[in-house]
């Protein structure tokens, strides 16, 4: 069996310089085990297994650790310690400290182009078996391809609010971090009250992970952590955070929105994403985040409002935080409750807001909230005649309980819309884009990414559910291998999109909805927050920042009127029609990060279900289940 010299472990001395009176120790493709076998040192605290570096293809590594002393991995300015049985992703350039402080190494790969071929007995368990080699192979052939489509995919500041964009991911190469972001990119600037809202959220991370959280003034939390978990964050949170969990009225419901408002002293960033505020969300798993920033209302227009404004203070108001004072330079003391935000001219909002919040909605409330908002937004709407009756895109991290007759429910509206002449576009076919069995087990994480994919066989295995199933295929991206946390919803024709929704939002009953009593009734269980991409609700025009100097002339006059509504085309990063739609509309990529039309499953492929038993070893060797438990499932 032939395996692909990937790098070097370069020992350096305790200046951080390479010490020459050491050996490089060669890695290559698949699991490489390092310690006091061939590491020449007599230090006893070095177990003879002490890490296991598994390198692949592509110079991406993870490191787990055999042994029973800790391990420090430094990669830029974070430094993370594992405990044994702990697994990190590293980079080129990262250094390893073998003993916290002692036997520092450095992680350096080799280009492409001085790979060479070395034998290697690999196992079924590594890297290199057959079902990864594979993969990885399809990846290298379509190399100049997947890094067309997403090195290519740079977008102006001020057209940022018309897409969105993948969050960074430790250990792929540059390409595959093209345009992406990280915490401390959407987090800046002299904010002077931050409301984050999520599920999960971890102080010991969040704090040196964006250390200007602590300078913040005002910092919301609005949370659905409990028991201990809440008790460790109420202890350790900065002096000048509040922490809210919002009523939840209905049993099995959860706080699960995943959103940022973050206010400056001209104006506010809203930012809709799909990662909990933990370390593996932002560093290891695919996941996507929209932001727009609005400037604050003129004196003389504070009374307009908008469909992105009812919105969003219709669903602040759900939340029931408890409202506080805070100074805006200039403008003088406010108390930040829902109706603070509507100071601010959101007239310029390119997406429409998809929210769900707990209740029995009746009345002029049954279309405010989860499919029957989507249903009432896209009936306004007018699509091209090629979206007649094309296909929907199902694509999520948690399968909730369901039956034939919610998903009829769910697809009627996700196929709402009229096309061009006049007629309703159709029931669109959906498929679900799920991680099979083999996705997970050689994915970045191994088997542990089967913590963030937690659905049960119950759930899984019904029958009905076999003609959706589609493959989790992300080549373009370099995502294939960072197992999906972000949740995305679209009606598309080839790499065209009718539209698209970005949401927190998984499949099931509790986030979506369910009709009841005739349909005049809709229970939903759980917050959920979204944002929708549409062909003709991009306002071109206000290129507002909060963090810049920079003052378009109509912000400047107080007055968004002059700016032009676009009719825009929504299309996929390998779309390769020409980007020139004419003056009246404009293309907007969005980097759907998965393939388009989903490839159905083959009679070999078996979906992910988180408490089957696998033994089948991954990539670090490990079988599942293991013994801890970091996501919580949610069923409906």
């Amino acid at each position: 069996m032939s395996a692909t010299k990937i790098g070097y472990l370069v020992p350096l001395d305790n200046n951080l310089r390479e010490d020459n009176s050491l050996p490089k120790l060669p890695l290559s493709q698949g699991p490489n085990v390092i310690g006091r076998t061939n590491i020449p040192v007599s230090d006893k605290r070095l177990s003879r297994k002490h890490i296991t570096l598994t390198a692949s293809a592509d110079g991406s590594a993870s490191l787990v650790v055999d042994g029973t002393n800790p391990v420090v991995v430094k990669s830029g300015d974070q430094r993370k310690k594992l405990s044994s049985n702990e697994h990190v992703s590293i980079a080129d350039g990262d250094i390893i400290e073998l003993i916290p402080g002692h036997h520092f190494f450095k992680y350096v790969t080799l280009s492409r182009s001085q790979k060479r071929v070395s034998n290697d007995g690999a196992t079924n368990g590594e890297l290199s078996s057959k079902k990864m080699r594979q993969q990885d192979e399809q990846d290298n052939e379509n190399g100049k391809n997947s890094e067309e489509a997403l090195c290519n995919f740079r977008v102006s500041r001020d057209k940022l609010p018309s897409t969105f964009r993948l969050l960074r991911v430790q250990g792929l190469p540059a390409w595959a971090n093209t345009s992406c972001v990280s915490i401390r990119d959407v987090i800046q600037g002299d904010i002077i009250v931050a409301i984050l809202s999520n599920y999960m959220v971890d102080i010991d991370w969040l704090l040196p992970a964006c250390p200007v959280l602590a300078k913040i003034p005002h910092v919301l939390v609005i949370h659905g952590e409990s028991d201990g978990t809440l008790e460790h964050m109420k202890r350790n949170k900065p002096a000048n955070w509040i922490l809210h969990k919002p009523p939840l009225p209905i049993s099995f419901g959860t706080h699960h929105s995943k959103a940022m408002l973050l206010i400056y002293p001209r104006g506010v960033r809203i930012i809709v994403h799909t990662a909990n505020l933990i370390h593996v969300d932002w560093n290891n798993k695919s996941q996507g985040l929209w932001m727009q920033d609005f400037p604050l209302k003129d004196q003389n227009n504070l009374s307009e409002e908008c469909g992105f404004e009812n919105d969003l203070i219709d669903y602040l108001s759900t939340l029931k935080w408890p409202e506080f004072s805070a100074n805006l330079p200039a403008h003088g003391n406010f108390k930040i409750n829902p109706s603070f935000f509507k100071k601010f001219n959101f007239s310029s909002a390119a997406v429409r807001l998809i929210a769900s919040v707990p209740g029995y909605h009746t009345g002029s409330s049954l279309k405010k909230w989860g499919h029957m908002k989507l249903r009432t937004v896209l009936q306004e709407c007018t699509f091209e005649k090629g979206f007649k009756k094309s296909p929907l895109v199902y694509q999520f991290s948690s399968l909730g309980s369901l039956d034939e007759k919610w998903m009829a429910e769910l697809s009627s509206s996700m196929s709402s819309g009229f096309s061009e002449d006049k007629t309703p576009l159709g029931i669109g076919e959906p498929l679900i884009v799920w991680p099979t069995v083999e996705d997970v087990r050689c994915s970045l994480e191994g088997y542990a990414a089967g913590n963030a994919i937690p659905s049960p066989q119950k759930n899984v295995d019904k029958d009905f559910l076999k003609k959706y199933w589609a493959k989790w295929k992300a080549s373009h991206t370099g995502r294939s291998r960072a197992m999906p946390h972000i949740k995305t919803f679209a009606r598309y024709n080839g790499q065209k999109l009718a539209w698209f929704l970005l949401t927190s939002a998984n499949l099931s009953k509790a986030a979506w909805g369910a009709l009841q009593k005739n349909n005049s009734q809709l229970m939903i269980r759980s917050y959920e927050l979204g944002v929708l991409f549409l062909p003709s609700a991009k306002r071109h025009g206000c290129g507002f920042s909060c963090t810049s100097n920079i003052v378009p002339s109509e912000i400047k006059s107080g007055s968004t009127e002059t700016s032009q509504i676009q009719k825009t085309k929504l299309v996929t990063l390998t779309w390769h029609g020409s980007s020139d739609a004419g003056a009246s509309s404009e293309v907007v990529y969005l980097p759907v990060p998965y393939e388009l039309p989903p490839q159905r499953y083959s009679s070999e492929d078996v979906p992910w279900s988180w408490d089957k038993r696998y033994t089948k070893k991954d990539v670090y060797g490990q079988v599942w289940p293991r013994h801890f438990q970091l996501y919580a499932f949610q069923d409906s």
